[in-house]
């Protein structure tokens, strides 16, 4: 399938039963500023541009959100767990973006998708969460062309500083994604 803008991600995760399975699971925890992001986006579409039959495992399906009135790590381990309730083989991951600037010593966040701009890569850097009705809604601050194109780049807020830059280096490497994606190219800073 070839994959040419955003109509055509939502599209592909719209049918694909478990992940709109997996999205329906987050939306009931009405978290606010909720989405499903990085890998859970990024692995679906390049599985899809490398014609894989079955999806790549996943080692967590991160859930973010952005409640600045409550940052204690325990209440996202709280949501983990009902999570697990719901759907127990699925490895969630919840973090509160009003909290996780403090984790990465960056400046504070003012919403998740502020801080889904500013993860390392641009192919990671993508969001999806459902409205009212349950259609899929994409957010991808960094756009598309790199994640569709198989392209690992630094976002810009990773060029701004040599220590990130160095964050970014090293998450390549320790990520190796080519040796599951054989297309993938990965641009160095």
């Amino acid at each position: 399938m070839k994959i040419k803008n955003e109509k055509d991600v939502i599209e592909l995760i719209e049918q694909d039963e478990w992940m709109m399975t997996v999205l329906k699971a987050a939306k009931l925890l009405h978290l606010p500023d909720w989405w499903i992001c990085a890998g859970f986006v990024r692995s679906k579409i390049w599985d899809t541009l490398h014609s894989f039959s079955q999806r790549t495992n996943t080692p967590d399906v991160d859930v973010i959100y952005f409640d600045d009135t409550n940052i204690e790590e325990l209440e996202e381990k709280k949501f983990e767990e009902k999570l697990k309730s719901i759907l127990p083989n699925v490895p969630w991951s919840v973090k509160n973006e009003a909290r996780m600037h403090i984790l990465n010593d960056f400046s504070p966040y003012f919403s998740s998708v502020d801080a889904i701009s500013k993860f390392p890569e641009t192919a990671t850097a993508l969001g999806v969460r459902l409205d009212d009705k349950d259609n899929v809604i994409l957010t991808a601050p960094c756009g598309i062309i790199d994640v569709i194109n198989c392209e690992v780049k630094p976002t810009p807020f990773f060029i701004e500083s040599k220590e990130r830059a160095v964050i970014y280096e090293k998450r390549v490497q320790k990520k190796n994604w080519k040796s599951t994606w054989n297309k993938v190219i990965v641009h160095h800073i």
